[in-house]
């Protein structure tokens, strides 16, 4: 199962997110749910610094079963905005492919 776990401030801010294990819906190279949570996460990721110019700290394991980004808490009030709502635009997305696939993808979200 992939775990997508986002950690928010208190005022509601996304902080971070991480995304670990495989979801196991298929073979490797033909497993739907596992490269729509990774072209998701990671096109959000690419969308946050050729939009924004933000680069987050990046943590990720060789194998694809690991990513972790955090996101700078002191950004300019219009360049957070813009972070943060391409961040929304990812939980919705990664939230339509739970919807349909909860077995294999589990989103939690921490303060």
């Amino acid at each position: 199962m992939i775990n997508v776990y986002f950690t928010k401030d208190p005022g509601g801010r996304v902080s971070s997110f991480s995304m670990d294990g495989h979801a196991n819906f298929a073979q490797n190279g033909q497993d739907i749910v596992c490269a729509g949570a990774s072209a998701v996460s990671f096109g959000a990721v690419n969308a946050v610094m050729s939009l924004t110019g933000v680069e987050p700290v990046i943590d990720q394991s060789p194998d694809g079963g690991y990513l972790h980004c955090e996101f700078p808490a002191d950004l300019p009030e219009e360049t957070d905005e813009k972070v943060q709502l391409l961040l929304q635009g990812m939980i919705v997305s990664l939230q339509t492919i739970e919807r349909e696939y909860s077995k294999f993808i589990k989103i939690t979200f921490k303060a």
